[in-house]
């Protein structure tokens, strides 16, 4: 228990560090002291799925947990512009959606399989002058961050209803869903907005084999 890998199913809502936060918390309860604690991959808050998190000496594995690829679902909404490119902040463009054929979305979004540099949203984690870039941009500031390489290396569509499009997504660490949501809306003309994210694997972690929060919970209380 004090050194461990666990694999949690984070709700929507809920930050990264929230997550590492409550398996602390319940290790403490547990352990009667304060037992190291980290992630393998950051989920905004609005997105939700699997989680690798590690305790205590497991934490050194992170590293290399992190640098695996992930896959995600994700569901966009074509014709709708955010600065954060997701449902976090408010709706500041709308354009009409033409009737785009399946084949024709199917060739947008398969542009975009491969190498490439990526810009990340303004509303991120990462870091500038020693400041979080979403800090800056809820102040107002304008921030030009600088692209990053990246893999697609799948990237398929699930369903296709304008406005509403899903995907499938297979990435390298380091990328992006919302930048990929603001980018196929820009390939599209049209804008998106991601509205829903799920992380169904990790490396070689699975969605499926992770527990929920209230789960781990009651786990922990019966111990």
């Amino acid at each position: 228990m004090e050194s461990g890998v666990y694999l949690i199913h984070k709700p929507s809502g809920w930050t990264s560090f929230d997550v590492v936060k409550f398996l602390g918390s319940q290790l403490f309860r547990r352990l009667g002291k304060r037992v190291k604690v980290g992630h393998a991959g950051t989920l905004d808050p609005l997105a939700e799925g699997l989680m690798v998190l590690a305790s205590g000496p497991q934490t050194k594995t992170l590293h290399a947990l992190m640098a695996e690829d992930k896959e995600y679902e994700a569901l966009l909404c074509l014709g709708e512009t955010t600065p954060s490119h997701d449902r976090e902040t408010p709706v500041v463009a709308k354009k009409e959606v033409p009737p785009l054929s399946m084949g024709h979305i199917e060739k947008i979004v398969a542009g975009f399989i491969g190498e490439q540099l990526q810009i990340p949203p303004a509303y991120s984690a990462l870091k500038i002058q020693g400041r979080r870039a979403y800090q800056l941009a809820r102040q107002g500031e304008v921030l030009k961050l600088e692209p990053r390489q990246v893999v697609i290396y799948d990237l398929r569509v699930t369903h296709w209803e304008p406005p509403w499009l899903k995907l499938t997504v297979r990435c390298s660490k380091g990328t992006y869903i919302r930048s990929l949501a603001r980018d196929i809306g820009e390939a599209a003309g049209t804008g998106a907005v991601l509205h829903h994210l799920l992380r169904t694997r990790s490396g070689r972690f699975f969605l499926r084999d992770a527990v929920q929060v209230e789960e781990l919970k009651r786990y922990f209380e019966r111990l």
